[in-house]
């Protein structure tokens, strides 16, 4: 203990965090996928559309749920439902809260960073002078390298 107590100097309580993994559950199913069902549908079309349902439960046949959720590290969590109901196996009715486009999704996961002062992308001719390059001319004829006259043997002789 003696010896970790001068590394606390310069270092905040946040420099060591333990590793969270990404946990992600369920189908995302985006605002233009909900745009695309309709009313009268076939249960094979919104399966198409859809994906195969989160839950499926025998005591509600006609429902198909799809729930989503998502937790990752320095982002709000983030949780969406929809629940599609048939009559018989005809689409009725979609119920569920507005989803997000795939690219508002995406822009969603990503963590928010600070940026600092930026250092100016101008470069003046004094700061391009000093990086001049002298180059040196090629030869013009490249030397000539005499190629041997026969090659060993790939294969070993026959004995």
């Amino acid at each position: 203990m003696v010896g970790c107590s001068g590394f606390s100097s310069g270092i905040s309580r946040d420099t060591f965090k333990p590793y969270v993994p990404e946990v992600v559950q369920g189908n995302f199913i985006s605002k233009e996928q909900r745009q695309l069902l309709r009313p009268g549908m076939s249960r094979v079309q919104v399966r198409e559309i859809l994906g195969t349902p989160l839950v499926a439960s025998l005591f509600h046949a006609d429902r198909w749920d799809y729930a989503f959720s998502i937790q990752r590290q320095g982002v709000a969590p983030q949780n969406f439902r929809l629940a599609v109901h048939f009559k018989g196996d005809v689409l009725e009715r979609v119920e569920g809260e507005d989803m997000p486009s795939e690219s508002e999704f995406a822009s969603r996961l990503i963590k928010p960073r600070a940026v600092g002062k930026l250092p100016p992308l101008q470069a003046s001719e004094e700061d391009l002078k000093k990086f001049t390059v002298t180059r040196t001319p090629a030869p013009a004829t490249p030397p000539s390298v005499a190629l041997p006259r026969t090659y060993p043997p790939l294969e070993p002789a026959a004995r």
